[in-house]
C-alpha cells in the first residue's frame, strides 16, 4: 500500500478581492466575487479529485475558504501541477488580490505532529508574499478593473447564479466557476452530492430578480435603510487546533460549514425575513447577510438562539468555550444608494472591533452589547414603543430623548464621567418627565401611566440613588426605537 499524503489549500485576500474597484455595476460584481470566493474551495478539491480518477471520499473538509485532502503519495506531482494552473487564473481573475496557497505532508505520526507540518508550510507561503514576485512586486502598477473579467462575475456569477440548478470546471479555465457546462459538473439542491450553497435572495417586487438595496430599504418598518449583518464563530481556529484526530477535525469542520448552510437558508425562507434579507456567503465559521435593517437585528437574535442550542447539543463533549459562542455587527448604510461594498467592509471592521473587546456579543447602533444585553434592549425598545401605542405619548419623544443623551455626553468630559459615574440621577428624571409629560396626549389611565414612566426611568438609567449613566442596552433601546418610529 502506498503512502499517503494530506494536502491543504488556502485562499487568501477575500475581502481584498470583494472591494477592488469594478468598471460594472458594483454591487453585481460584488456579488458575483462572493458566489466565486465560495464556491473555489467546494469545486477545487472535488475537480482535483476527478482528474485524477480519485474517489470523492478523499475530501476531508471542503468550504470557507479552505480544503483537506487526502491522495496517495503518487498523486503529490499531478496535484501541485493543477493547483499551480488554478492559482496562476485566480490571480489573474482577481487582479491579484485572491491567492491560493497550499501544504502538502506525508501521513507520519500524530494528527498534532501533521497539522503543524501542514501549517507551517502555509506560513511560509503566507508571510512570503514576495518570495515568487521579487523586487518587482513593489513595484507593479495597481491593475485597473477588466471590463471582460467584470462580465464573467456580473453575467455567469452574479444575481443568476441563485437559481443554477449545477455549476462546473473545465481544465481548460481552472480557476473559473461555470454555471453551464463544464468537464465536470456537481449540483447545487436536492442530492447527497450537493455542494452546500446558501443562496437565498430576497425577490423584487414583480419576482422576476432579486431585490436591489433601495428596494429592500423600502421594505424596512420605520426609518427606510438597510444595512449588512456579519457573524464570526468566536476562536474557532482555537477550537479546530485541538482536535485530536483526522476524523475530529472533519468532523468539526463539516459540522460547522453545514450549519450555517443550512440554518441560514431555512431561516432566510422565513415570512419574516424572505423578502427582507439576501445571503452574501455562509462559511465554515461565518457569514454575511443585507437587507432590511430591522430584519437583520431579529436575524441576528434568530441565529445567536440557534447557534447557542448547536453549540449546546453538538459540542458539550469538547472542554472549554472556544467555538461555543458567536458575535456579529450590523452596520447600516449611511444612505439608501451606497455600495454593498462599502457598507460589508464596514461591518467587517465593527465586528473586528467587538470581538477585539468582548466575546459573545453584537455591535448594534453605536454599542457592543452582551447578548444578555441585547435582550434587554430588545425588550425596552417595546417599552419605549408602548408609550407612543398604549400611553398615547407622541413619536417626538423619543428623538428628544435620544437628543438628551447626546447633548450630555458631549458637555461631559471623559474625567468627569469618570469621576462622577454619570450625572445626578434627579437631572435625569426631571428631564425625563418633561419629556414624557409633554409628550403624552391626556387620558384617564394616568396611574398606569405614572407606574410605566418610573420604570421606564429604571430601565433606561438604573436604580442607583447617589449617581446615574444611561446603560449600554438603554442606549441601543433608545436608538432602536427611534429607527422603528421613524417614517
Amino acid at each position: 500500500m502506498s503512502l499517503q499524503i494530506f494536502l491543504e489549500g488556502k485562499i487568501l485576500g477575500v475581502d481584498d478581492c470583494l472591494l477592488a474597484p469594478t468598471s460594472q455595476d458594483p454591487d453585481q460584481v460584488f456579488t458575483g466575487r462572493s458566489h466565486w470566493i465560495s464556491l473555489l474551495s467546494e469545486v477545487l478539491p472535488r475537480a482535483l479529485l476527478a482528474e485524477l480518477g480519485l474517489a470523492k471520499i478523499l475530501i476531508g473538509s471542503s468550504g470557507a475558504s479552505q480544503f483537506l485532502l487526502v491522495l496517495p503519495e503518487e498523486s503529490r506531482g499531478p496535484a501541485e501541477a493543477f493547483l499551480d494552473a488554478a492559482a496562476k487564473e485566480i490571480a489573474t481573475l482577481s487582479a491579484g488580490a485572491l491567492k491560493l496557497i497550499w501544504s502538502v505532508t506525508e501521513n507520519l505520526g500524530d494528527w498534532s505532529a501533521v497539522r503543524r507540518r501542514l501549517d507551517e508550510q502555509l506560513d511560509r507561503s503566507r508571510h512570503a508574499p514576495a518570495a515568487e514576485g521579487g523586487a518587482g512586486l513593489f513595484a507593479a502598477p495597481v491593475p485597473e478593473p477588466d471590463p471582460a473579467i467584470d462580465e464573467y462575475f456580473h453575467g455567469q456569477l452574479g444575481f443568476s447564479l441563485r437559481d443554477a440548478g449545477s455549476v462546473g470546471w473545465s481544465p481548460e479555465t481552472p480557476g473559473r466557476i461555470l454555471t453551464s457546462g463544464g468537464k465536470h459538473t456537481w449540483p447545487l439542491t436536492n442530492s447527497t452530492d450537493a455542494i452546500p450553497f446558501a443562496r437565498h435572495a430576497a425577490p423584487s417586487d414583480d419576482g422576476s430578480e432579486p431585490a436591489s438595496t433601495a428596494v429592500l430599504a423600502g421594505r424596512a418598518a420605520g426609518l427606510p435603510t438597510w444595512g449588512v449583518l456579519r457573524g464570526d464563530v468566536d476562536n474557532f481556529a482555537i477550537r479546530i487546533q485541538r482536535a485530536q484526530s483526522i476524523e475530529e477535525h472533519i468532523q468539526l469542520s463539516v459540522m460547522y460549514k453545514q450549519f450555517f448552510a443550512g440554518e441560514l437558508e431555512v431561516l432566510c425562507s422565513m415570512p419574516e425575513f424572505w423578502r427582507k434579507v439576501t445571503v452574501i456567503y455562509s462559511g465554515g465559521d461565518d457569514f454575511a447577510v443585507y437587507g432590511a435593517w430591522d430584519a437583520l437585528i431579529g436575524l441576528a437574535s434568530e441565529v445567536e438562539r440557534l447557534f447557542r442550542r448547536f453549540a449546546e447539543q453538538n459540542l458539550k463533549d469538547f472542554a472549554g468555550p472556544e467555538g461555543k459562542t458567536i458575535s456579529m455587527a450590523l452596520a447600516m448604510a449611511p444612505a439608501v444608494d451606497a455600495s454593498l461594498g462599502a457598507v460589508f467592509e464596514e461591518a467587517g471592521q465593527r465586528l473586528e472591533a467587538a470581538k477585539s473587546a468582548d466575546k459573545d456579543c453584537i455591535w448594534l447602533l453605536g454599542r457592543t452589547l452582551e447578548w444578555k444585553q441585547f435582550a434587554e434592549a430588545a425588550t425596552l425598545k417595546d417599552f419605549l414603543g408602548r408609550m407612543v401605542s398604549d400611553f398615547g405619548c407622541s413619536p417626538q419623544y423619543l428623538r428628544d430623548l435620544c437628543g438628551m443623551y447626546r447633548e450630555t455626553q458631549s458637555k461631559m468630559s471623559k474625567r468627569q464621567a469618570r469621576r462622577m459615574g454619570g450625572e445626578r440621577p434627579w437631572r435625569y428624571h426631571r428631564r425625563i418627565r418633561r419629556i414624557l409629560n409633554a409628550s403624552r396626549r391626556p387620558g384617564p389611565e394616568r396611574g398606569d401611566y405614572q407606574k410605566a414612566r418610573t420604570a421606564l426611568i429604571a430601565d433606561l438609567i438604573g436604580r442607583s440613588a447617589v449617581t446615574v449613566k444611561l446603560r449600554p442596552a438603554g442606549r441601543v433601546a433608545l436608538e432602536w426605537a427611534r429607527l422603528s418610529a421613524e417614517a
